[in-house]
């Protein structure tokens, strides 16, 4: 469940128009596809206590679906491509995964009309995914003040200049679980001080009226057994305490990148040995039983939940296993109509196509859990587009495209 985004797809077009930067043809493509973009001019207030999704559609940023048509211009099957053309038009959250990719933020800003919500995954934090390798990140543990002052900062800078755009944050998915049950690695417990305050910094700055934030926590097959439950509630309103009590956050979210059912009877692992152990084997009975825990410490406490691949259940070997798992295919389109009060949408979080981590066991990068038996193979680094994938997750969806 491990996430970097890749530049393939606004490297294909750059080469298309070299007088032109990545974010220029975004730009001019955006303008194409949503000649209405210029936002209303009265500013957004999403009411604390409110579902933001309840009234707005998740964006289908621009970013996507350019990476969708950069990898449509070498297939020639046209089902495909109409499928193709399909997915690009469902709302997705967009990774702001280095400082570079900051500036995209307010071209999406810009192109979002005033009916939906853009969907932005916070995810720059020193020392990122300490506990596996396929999506370390840019700064180091010990740069704090690089990820407040040239990551933190700017994106909050650019959704103050656009009040009229709703925006819906993930903050910092894997994060705070990795410090519940990954301490004793050592760079998680290296990482744990900036973890905390670089969170909390991010929950702080980006308090703003236009904002809902929902704070990542994991998913049920991680922070869901019953001696994680806790802890796991503990930590995440610990840091939200920290950062002042933020009112534009919402609660949290859960399945980022993942695969977990939201309802499977009687659940995908329930048979294993230890499934005594664990109670919540889909994500609806996760956030049941998280969800009041943090709601009693103060916080406010709806989830959204990634449905973007877990179409297909009974597909891994492992509860943990997160890398490319083979045979998924997209799920339930973004919507709040979840049939859950506590669950304000189903979303795209992870874009289809793009890799976990490659499976390449030479490779710097490389993690083990992307060689396991059960996750596609060969699939190139994190972030890098994999076309066979995405036609699988396209003839293994649900609904069918």
């Amino acid at each position: 469940m491990k996430y970097l985004l890749g530049l393939a797809g606004l490297a294909a077009l750059a080469s298309a128009a070299p007088a032109e930067t990545p974010t220029r043809i975004i730009e001019e493509q955006m303008l194409e596809r949503n000649p209405a973009a210029a936002a209303s001019a009265a500013a957004v207030t999403i009411a604390p206590g409110s579902n933001p999704f309840a009234t707005r559609t998740l964006h289908a940023n621009s970013v996507y679906a350019s990476e969708i048509a950069a990898a449509m211009a070498n297939v020639t099957d046209a089902t495909i491509k109409t499928q193709a053309s399909a997915v690009a038009e469902v709302g997705s959250f967009l990774w702001l995964d280095t400082i570079a990719r900051v500036p995209l933020a307010t071209t999406l800003l810009a192109e979002t009309p005033s009916t939906e919500i853009l969907g932005l995954v916070i995810y720059d934090l020193p020392g990122r995914d300490c506990f596996a390798k396929a999506s370390n990140g840019e700064l180091a543990t010990g740069q704090l003040a690089t990820y407040q002052s040239d990551y933190i900062d700017p994106i909050a800078a650019a959704i103050k200049a656009a009040p009229q755009t709703a925006v819906a944050l993930i903050i910092e998915p894997d994060s705070l679980p990795n410090l519940v049950t990954n301490i004793n690695a050592t760079a998680c417990a290296a990482a744990a001080s900036d973890y905390k305050a670089g969170v909390a910094y991010a929950l702080k700055t980006l308090n703003l009226p236009n904002v809902a934030m929902y704070i990542d926590a994991g998913h049920g097959g991680w922070l869901g057994w019953d001696a994680n439950l806790q802890p796991g509630a503990d930590m995440i309103t610990s840091v939200y305490k920290t950062a002042g009590s933020p009112s534009q956050v919402f609660g949290i979210s859960t399945n980022v990148a993942g695969w977990n059912a939201w309802s499977e009877l009687p659940g995908e692992f329930s048979t294993t040995s230890d499934a005594q152990y664990n109670k919540c084997q889909d994500e609806q009975r996760y956030i049941d039983a998280i969800l009041p825990l943090i709601l009693a410490d103060g916080m406010p406490a709806h989830a959204i939940i990634d449905t973007g691949r877990n179409a297909v259940q009974g597909l891994r070997l492992a509860w943990g296993d997160w890398c490319n798992v083979n045979g998924a295919g997209f799920g339930v389109h973004p919507t709040s109509s979840t049939g859950n009060d506590l669950a304000d949408a189903f979303v795209w979080v992870k874009p289809g196509g793009e890799s976990d981590g490659t499976s390449d066991s030479t490779a710097t990068r490389y993690d083990s859990f992307c060689g396991l038996a059960d996750a596609y193979k060969p699939s190139p680094q994190a972030g890098t587009w994999n076309e066979p994938y995405f036609e699988m997750l396209l003839k293994n969806a649900n609904p069918a495209f």
